[in-house]
C-alpha cells in the first residue's frame, strides 16, 4: 500500500500545474524573509499616499452607488412610459448600474473616482442618456461638476455625486428587460449591438476577466496599487493624453504576475520595471490568446488583416472579446517618456533591493519643469465654470492632435505633455482658466527657425470644427497657446512647483534687467475681438523681439533620442552646431507676433478654407484639417512693412543670412524625405537570472506615418464660419543657433 501510494504521489508530482497567460512563467521562486519584509515596508510606505480607502470610505461610495442605480431605474421607467410602453411593463423592463476599473479590480484609494455602466433595455437610446437622464443628475442637489463627452471614443457622463467622482457609460443591450443578475461576461449580449455599446460593456467585461486570469489576487492588487501611484507620481498616468490608464497599467501588472506566479508584490514591482524596460514596442502585451474563431463578426485586434493595427506603437491587448488595444492614444513621444520611465524605476528598485534606498525614492514626483528648456502653454478659458467644465473636457480630448503635430516637425525629437490641470497664478473673478504644459526638446541643429504656427492653428481649427458640431462653443470661450522658456514659468506656477537649478543668465539685448519679454499665443474665441491672456491688458497684435545669444539652462538633460537626419530642401542648409564657450549649444528664441505672411515662411492655400481675420487686415487661409501638410510651393501672401520689419529682424539677430524655411509636414513629401523616428530605446543588461519570456512573433510596424485617427474629424467636418468666431493667427517662431 505504501508502494501504491508513494507511487501515486509521484505521479501527481509529474503532472505539470497549468498557469495562466500564453507562455509559461519565468520563475516559480517563492519569496524569502527578507521579500516578505521588503512588503511590509511597502504596505507603510503607501498608507500616507491614501492608497487604502477607509472603511467610512467604503459604506459611502455603496450608499452613492445605491442612489445611482435608483435614478436609473427611474429613469429608465420614465423613458419607457415616454415612448407609449404600457405603465404595468414600464414597470419591470429594469435597469442597472455595473461598476468596473479600480473600484472593481479592489484597488481604488481614498478620494479615487468610480467607473460605472448604466445598462438599459433596447427602447432606450444613447440620446436619452444624454439629454434626459443628463438633466435627471444635473437636478439632483448631491451633482456638481458635471459634463457629458458624447463624441468620445467611449461616451461618458461624468460629474461628482455626493463627493464622490462619478464616470458614468452607457450601453444598450438588445433585450426588452434588464434583470438584477444580469451576467455580462456572455458573449451572445454583444449580438446585435453598436461598437460604442460593445466598448462601453468590454469595461465590466475586461475587469472581470483579469481578475480571473491573476494567479493570487491579493499581490495583484498590492502591485498595482503601487504601480498606479509611481506612473501618477511620475506624470504617465493618462489615457486621454497618450500614456496608459488604469486599465492598461493594470494588465501590465497582470502580465507580470502571469510571470511570477509565486511572488509576492515586493517582488513583482522589481519584475515589472524588469519585464517592461527590455520589452520590445511594438510587441503585444497579451494576457491570453487571442480567439480566432470570430464568432459575432466585430473587429478584434489583429494586425495581420487590419493595416490601421500596425501602427499602434505600444499595444497592450484587452483580454474579453472583442480585443481592443488599449493603448491607441500613444504617441512616439509618450512611449519614449514611458520607457525612459521604466528603466528609471528599474534602477530605483535594484537599489531598494540592495538596501541603498527606500520605496520613498521610488514615489518622488519627476522634476517635469526642470526638465526642458522650451515649454507650450496651453490655456481653456470659459465665463462661468459649467462651460469651462465642457470647454476642457473637450479640449483635453484633442490634446494628443498637439502632440502628433509637433512630433511631424523636423526639429523637434520630443514633446512631453504634462496630465496634471494647473489652474491659473492669479485667478480672476467669472473667468475659468485650466493650463497645460508641454515641454519641447528639439534635434540639435544651428541656425534654424522653428516655426510651430502651423502646427498649433492646425489643432485650434480642429478643437474649434469639434465644437461647432456637437453644439460644445459657448460666448465667451478661448483656447490659446503661448510659447515660454523656463525662466518664464513663474508667471503661471507657485514657486513651489519650480524646484530645479537655474543658471544665470543675461538679460535679452534691447531689454532692462528684470524685464520679462512677452510670450506669443495663438487664440481661438467665440468673440469677434483678438484673442487677449484672461486678466491681463490686450496685446498689440504685431511685436518683434530680438534676444541675444544666451549660455542659460545648460543644466538641462541630453536628448533621449538620435537626432533624425533633415530631409534635404531648397534654400536650407543644415551644418552641425558647434560648442560654445562652456562645452553646450546655445540657442535664443526669435518670437515673431504677426501674420505668417511676416515671417518668412510659405503657406499653403485652400480655396476653400475660410478666412482668418488678422490685425494687419490682411487675410490668410487655414490649412483644413484633413490634409496634414501641403506641398512647398504654396501662395505667398503679400508683403507688408510689418512683414518687412520682421524679415529684417530675422537677418540682423545673429547678422547671418535669414532663416531656411520650416520643413513641411512629411505626409506629401517624397519618399527620400520622409523622417522615420526612432524611439530612444537603451537595452540595460539585467540580472543573470532573468529570462526572456517566449512572446507570440513580432510583426514589422515600423512606423514611417502615423494615419489619422478614426474618431477625428475630418476634411469633410463643418468648417469654421468667421462671422461667428475670428480665429486670430499669431507666429510662434523659435530660432536654434
Amino acid at each position: 500500500m505504501a508502494t501504491m501510494a508513494s507511487g501515486k504521489e509521484a505521479g501527481d508530482s509529474q503532472t505539470p500545474r497549468k498557469y495562466p497567460g500564453i507562455t509559461s512563467p519565468i520563475s516559480l521562486s517563492e519569496p524569502t524573509k527578507f521579500d516578505i519584509d521588503l512588503n511590509v515596508k511597502l504596505v507603510n510606505t503607501l498608507k500616507p499616499y491614501n492608497v487604502f480607502d477607509t472603511e467610512e470610505g467604503l459604506t459611502h461610495r455603496m450608499v452613492v452607488l445605491g442612489k445611482l442605480n435608483k435614478l436609473v431605474k427611474e429613469w429608465i421607467k420614465q423613458v419607457s412610459l415616454a415612448k407609449n410602453m404600457p405603465p404595468a411593463i414600464a414597470e419591470t423592463v429594469g435597469g442597472k448600474i455595473y461598476t468596473f476599473g479600480s473600484y472593481r479590480l479592489g484597488v481604488h484609494g481614498a478620494g479615487a473616482d468610480i467607473d460605472t455602466l448604466c445598462v438599459a433595455p433596447r427602447h432606450v437610446d444613447r440620446s436619452d442618456f444624454f439629454s434626459s437622464f443628463y438633466e435627471i443628475l444635473k437636478d439632483q442637489k448631491e451633482t456638481t461638476d458635471i459634463r457629458g463627452v458624447e463624441e468620445a471614443f467611449v461616451p461618458v457622463i461624468k460629474l461628482d455625486f455626493d463627493g464622490v467622482e462619478l464616470d458614468i457609460l452607457f450601453a444598450r443591450l438588445a433585450l426588452p428587460q434588464i434583470p438584477e443578475d444580469q451576467d455580462l461576461r456572455e458573449e451572445v449580449l454583444l449580438k446585435n449591438l453598436d461598437q460604442r455599446c460593445v466598448r462601453s460593456l468590454n469595461g465590466c467585461r475586461v475587469t472581470d476577466e483579469m481578475l480571473h486570469l491573476v494567479p493570487n489576487r491579493e499581490n495583484f492588487r498590492l502591485a498595482l496599487r503601487a504601480i498606479k501611484l509611481w506612473a501618477k507620481r511620475r506624470g504617465v498616468y493618462s489615457n486621454v493624453l497618450g500614456f496608459l490608464g488604469g486599465v492598461s497599467w493594470a494588465m501590465l501588472v497582470a502580465r507580470t504576475c502571469q510571470l511570477y506566479p509565486n511572488a509576492i508584490a515586493s517582488t513583482l514591482i522589481h519584475k515589472f520595471f524588469l519585464v517592461f524596460s527590455r520589452w520590445e514596442w511594438p510587441q503585444p502585451v497579451l494576457l491570453k490568446q487571442i480567439d480566432e474563431n470570430n464568432r459575432l463578426g466585430f473587429q478584434v485586434w489583429d494586425p495581420r488583416t487590419n493595416p490601421m493595427d500596425r501602427f499602434h506603437l505600444m499595444p497592450i491587448i484587452t483580454p474579453a472579446y472583442p480585443q481592443q488595444n488599449s493603448t491607441y492614444n500613444v504617441s512616439l513621444s509618450t512611449r519614449a517618456i514611458m520607457q525612459e520611465e521604466f528603466k528609471i524605476g528599474l534602477q530605483v528598485t535594484q537599489e531598494i533591493f540592495e538596501g541603498k534606498a527606500t520605496w520613498d525614492k521610488l514615489f518622488e514626483p519627476s522634476s517635469f519643469f526642470g526638465k526642458y528648456k522650451h515649454y507650450i502653454v496651453l490655456s481653456t478659458s470659459a465665463t462661468s465654470k459649467e462651460h469651462h467644465l465642457e470647454w476642457v473636457g473637450l479640449v483635453e480630448s484633442k490634446v494628443r492632435i498637439l502632440i502628433g503635430n509637433l512630433e511631424r516637425t523636423a526639429y523637434i525629437a520630443l514633446a512631453h505633455v504634462n496630465p496634471k490641470q494647473y489652474p491659473p497664478l492669479n485667478p480672476q473673478e467669472d473667468v475659468f482658466v485650466t493650463n497645460w504644459f508641454i515641454g519641447l526638446q528639439f534635434n540639435k541643429i544651428e541656425g534654424g527657425n522653428i516655426d510651430l504656427t502651423f502646427e498649433i492653428q492646425s489643432f485650434t481649427d480642429t478643437v474649434h470644427r469639434q465644437a461647432i458640431s456637437n453644439g460644445t462653443l459657448k460666448e465667451g470661450m478661448k483656447i490659446e497657446a503661448r510659447s515660454v522658456r523656463r525662466k518664464q514659468l513663474g508667471e503661471y506656477l507657485p514657486p513651489s512647483l519650480l524646484k530645479f537649478n537655474k543658471k544665470r543668465s543675461l538679460p535679452a539685448q534691447g531689454d532692462e534687467a528684470g524685464e520679462t519679454p512677452p510670450r506669443k499665443k495663438i487664440s481661438l474665441d467665440s468673440g469677434i475681438s483678438p484673442a487677449s491672456t484672461p486678466g491681463s491688458a490686450q496685446t498689440t497684435p504685431v511685436t518683434v523681439r530680438k534676444l541675444s545669444t544666451k549660455a542659460e539652462d545648460t543644466d538641462s538633460p541630453p536628448a533621449t533620442s538620435a537626432s533624425p537626419p533633415l530631409p534635404e530642401a531648397a534654400g536650407r542648409q543644415v551644418t552641425t552646431p558647434e560648442p560654445t564657450a562652456n562645452g553646450t549649444l546655445d540657442d535664443s528664441v526669435t518670437e515673431t507676433n504677426g501674420s505668417a505672411a511676416g515671417t518668412g515662411v510659405k503657406r499653403p492655400h485652400s480655396p476653400d478654407a475660410p478666412d482668418a481675420v488678422t490685425d494687419d487686415n490682411t487675410k490668410q487661409s487655414p490649412t483644413p484639417e484633413g490634409s496634414e501638410a501641403e506641398s512647398s510651393t504654396g501662395n505667398k501672401q503679400p508683403s507688408s512693412p510689418d512683414n518687412q520689419e520682421a524679415k529684417e529682424v530675422d537677418t540682423s539677430v545673429d547678422g547671418s543670412e535669414p532663416a531656411p524655411k520650416r520643413s513641411h509636414s512629411p505626409s506629401n513629401e517624397g519618399p527620400d524625405q520622409k523622417i522615420q523616428r526612432q524611439s530612444p530605446v537603451t537595452v540595460e543588461e539585467d540580472e543573470a537570472s532573468m529570462k526572456n519570456p517566449a512572446t507570440p512573433p513580432s510583426i514589422d510596424q515600423t512606423r514611417v506615418q502615423r494615419l489619422p485617427s478614426g474618431e477625428l474629424p475630418d476634411i469633410s467636418s463643418p468648417r469654421t464660419t468667421t462671422a461667428n468666431v475670428s480665429v486670430v493667427k499669431n507666429s510662434i517662431k523659435l530660432r536654434l543657433k
